[in-house]
């Protein structure tokens, strides 16, 4: 084992642990340290808290944890996004947000936020301007958003299936609302299939949050070669 892959495995340790005693304060200057050594706030976030987090959801799914266990590692996890991931950011010229703007939240029904927490700092990290709604967002609440952020994007997470007709439901309005030329729509979570994504009109469909960049990157490029944004 290099001596990187040792540091990082040691930052690791430290954020399972500051999720275990919901101590936020120790996350961020376990963050603060990193960076300070030397990562980037992309690095920082594929190789501690990516990993970190998604083992606590498998965990999760497997009924190993239970949902105070995901509320603590949200608390840490957002305290690390604010007070170091986004500053660093901005201070290295992200706030230019060069790749469009993503509205995301956690469709109607569903207070879970983990997985929408990852997706929306990965795309932060790789430029592009997140607003975060949080959960339990209803269809004409993401369309409000979306206009009054001007956004490119709104991607929806769900990780329970009653959660599921909300998603199709924001598109349906986007689409009586004339808006569909307009907004970009995605989603993904334990639930959410390509297949189904695909079924009720989605532009795009995220496995994870690395393929949740990837995709948002390829829908921005698409658009750009061919735009039909129009101001509405």
């Amino acid at each position: 084992m290099t001596q990187a892959e040792t540091d990082l495995e040691a930052y690791r340790n430290i954020l399972q642990q500051a999720i275990e005693d919901g101590a936020p304060a120790a996350g961020v200057q376990m963050a603060q340290e990193a960076l300070s050594a030397g990562l980037s706030p992309l690095a920082f976030f594929r190789g501690v808290i990516e990993p970190v987090l998604t083992d606590i959801g498998e965990r999760f799914s497997r009924l190993e944890i239970f949902l105070p266990e995901l509320m603590r590692a949200g608390m840490v996890v957002k305290a690390i996004q604010a007070q170091v991931l986004e500053p660093a950011i901005r201070a290295a010229g992200g706030q230019n947000f060069s790749e469009g703007t993503v509205v995301i939240g956690t469709a109607q029904g569903d207070i879970h936020d983990i997985g929408k927490n990852m997706v929306a700092l990965m795309l932060q990290v790789n430029g592009f301007r997140v607003v975060d709604l949080g959960t339990n967002i209803n269809p004409k609440a993401f369309i409000e958003a979306a206009r009054r952020e001007n956004a490119d994007i709104i991607a929806m997470s769900s990780l329970l299936t009653p959660s599921m007709p909300y998603i199709r439901d924001t598109v349906q309005l986007a689409e009586g609302l004339g808006l569909r030329g307009r907004f970009l729509l995605i989603a993904g979570g334990a639930p959410v299939t390509r297949a189904w994504a695909e079924s009720i009109g989605l532009d795009g469909f995220g496995e994870d949050a690395v393929e949740a960049v990837e995709v948002c990157r390829r829908l921005m490029a698409n658009r750009r070669a061919a735009p039909t944004h129009p101001s509405l």
